[in-house]
Formats: C-alpha cells, sequence, structure tokens
C-alpha cells in the first residue's frame, strides 16, 4: 500500500473518530445559527423606513437616516451615557469583588461548608429578573417595603421617585446578582493552581497577603483578562430585566435607569420605529466589535499569551 493511500485511510478513521462530538456540537451550532446569524438579515432594517405591508426586503431605503434620528433624540445622551458608565464601573467592581471572592472560597478547607456558600452566591445567578424586581421591591415599597418600616417609618422614602438612589441599588444588584458566576470562573482557576507553589511560599516566609500578590494574582491574570474583554465587547449593551423590571419601569427614574436596550424596546412599543430601534442595535453590535478588536490588541502588545487571539 502506498504512503498516500495509508494517510488517506487514516483520515477517514480520523473523521469517523470525531462524529460523536461533532453530533454533540450540533445544537449549539444549530442554537448559534438560529440566535445569532439569522438575525443578522434584519440589520437592513436599520437603513430602511420599514413598511408593514412591503415588508423587510420591500422597505425604503432611506441611508443614515434613522441614525440620525436617533442621535437627534433628546434621550440619546442619557441612554449612551448611562450605558457606558454603568458598564464601566461594573466591570471594574465585578472584577475585584469575584477575585476577592474566589480567594476567600478557595481558603474554606470544610468541604460541606464550601458546596454551602457555593450554592448560596451562585443561587442569585440562577433567578429571574422578574423575582429580583419584586424581592428588591419588597424592601423598596413604599407602604410595605422592608426599609421604610424599619429605617424610616416617620419619613418613608420614595425609592421609585426618588432617582439619587437607583445608581446603588442598580450596582448592588447587578453585582449581588452577578458576583457567583464570576466567581465561579475565578475559582476554578484557583483550583488548578499547583499547592507546591503556595508551600514553597510559606517555608520561605511568604505571608498570606504576599502569597496572593506574588502567586495568586499572576495566575489569575490570564483568567481576569479574558473576561474583561469579553465585558469590553458588551460594553453598549445592558441587562434590560435590570434596567426596565427592577425599577418597576417608571418613566420618573428614566434619567438614571434609561440605556440603549431600554430604548430600543419603548421605541418599538410605544412609537412602533423599527428603523430607530434595529439602528441602535446596529451601533451596539459595531461599537461592541471594534471595543473587542482593540482591547484584544492592547493586551496582546502587552502579554501575547493573555489575549484572546
Amino acid at each position: 500500500m502506498s504512503k498516500s493511500e495509508k494517510t488517506s485511510g487514516k483520515n477517514k478513521t480520523n473523521w469517523k473518530h470525531w462524529i460523536p462530538l461533532y453530533l454533540m456540537a450540533a445544537p449549539g451550532f444549530a442554537y448559534l445559527f438560529i440566535n445569532n446569524y439569522m438575525p443578522l438579515y434584519g440589520m437592513q432594517l436599520a437603513f430602511k423606513n420599514y413598511s408593514y405591508k412591503k415588508g423587510i426586503s420591500g422597505s425604503q431605503w432611506i441611508g443614515f437616516k434613522n441614525f440620525k434620528f436617533l442621535f437627534a433624540s433628546s434621550d440619546a445622551f442619557i441612554m449612551i451615557r448611562n450605558t457606558l458608565c454603568y458598564n464601566i464601573v461594573w466591570i471594574l467592581i465585578g472584577v475585584v469583588f469575584g477575585v476577592s471572592v474566589a480567594i476567600l472560597f478557595n481558603e474554606i478547607k470544610n468541604r460541606f461548608a464550601k458546596k454551602v456558600y457555593q450554592t448560596v452566591i451562585l443561587l442569585p445567578y440562577l433567578m429571574s429578573m422578574v423575582v429580583v424586581a419584586y424581592l428588591v421591591y419588597a424592601y423598596l415599597s413604599t407602604e410595605t417595603g422592608l426599609f421604610n418600616h424599619v429605617f424610616f417609618k416617620n419619613n418613608p422614602v420614595q425609592w421609585y421617585v426618588e432617582k439619587k438612589y437607583w445608581p446603588f441599588i442598580l450596582t448592588f444588584v447587578n453585582q449581588w446578582k452577578g458576583i457567583g458566576f464570576g466567581m465561579v470562573l475565578y475559582l476554578s482557576t484557583l483550583l488548578g493552581i499547583d499547592s507546591s507553589l503556595y508551600e514553597a511560599a510559606m517555608l520561605d516566609g511568604a505571608t498570606k497577603w504576599q502569597q496572593i500578590c506574588m502567586i495568586t494574582l499572576p495566575l489569575l491574570r490570564p483568567t481576569i483578562v479574558m473576561l474583561v474583554i469579553m465585558n469590553i465587547g458588551q460594553i453598549f449593551r445592558s441587562d434590560f430585566g435590570l434596567f426596565y423590571q427592577v425599577p418597576m419601569m417608571q418613566t420618573a427614574l428614566n434619567d438614571v435607569t434609561q440605556t440603549i436596550d431600554t430604548y430600543v424596546y419603548r421605541a418599538l412599543l410605544v412609537n412602533n420605529n423599527f428603523g430607530m430601534s434595529a439602528a441602535a442595535s446596529f451601533i451596539q453590535s459595531i461599537v461592541g466589535f471594534i471595543f473587542i478588536i482593540a482591547a484584544n490588541a492592547f493586551v496582546r502588545k502587552l502579554d501575547e499569551n493573555s489575549s484572546l487571539f
């Protein structure tokens, strides 16, 4: 048998070997295709004056007019400011809290206690935002809320009218709900660190803080960088449920709760403006793509091994 025939037979065998894995991956690829690639056809709505009668393909092309109307809106500055500022702050806080909690969990030696604490801290991440919204309402309701009954009985606070409190409320809810997911990712990296490194550091007289600074954080850096880059790619997006359902859809709070996603929803619900909504979503996608490419390029210059690609 010639060498080429042997190679061909080997390739066929290898292909058959991967069939089970291809079948396992098929549902994931189908999900991505249906939910991420098929909707790309609708991106043309950002450049059209959509008509129900004519449909997407038959609607009139109007160039960049939808973008012009979007940025001419009185809400343009507010929604872009809120989306960017909240995300930047939450990325930074999320890294600090996520790493800190993961390190604390890694120090727990009792396996049963560790499982209980992990379950408790991960549970909010699995909750629906509707459930979270009503939990927040149970604390902040003017008439029946726990805070007003316990702390402000004589002078109840109108939580769903006062804008000054909501940047802190939203930040707390965001971190409370999401810290468990970040903690799991960081903890999985910590569990892979060779314990002999810490033993050698202890023999050299290193304190716990020195071990964290010299061993833990440097080995966590690739995971931290990866998550930060991925979050930067979502910097022009927001959790719709957090900004719409948790404030109970109160328009009085729009100055601090209006983001691009809630604006898109209201544009569809109130104004029935598909073009402007599509333009906003198009900007989110393009800006997110540019940001993730730029962030990855910046990281690659500093440390090629820490970049995504």
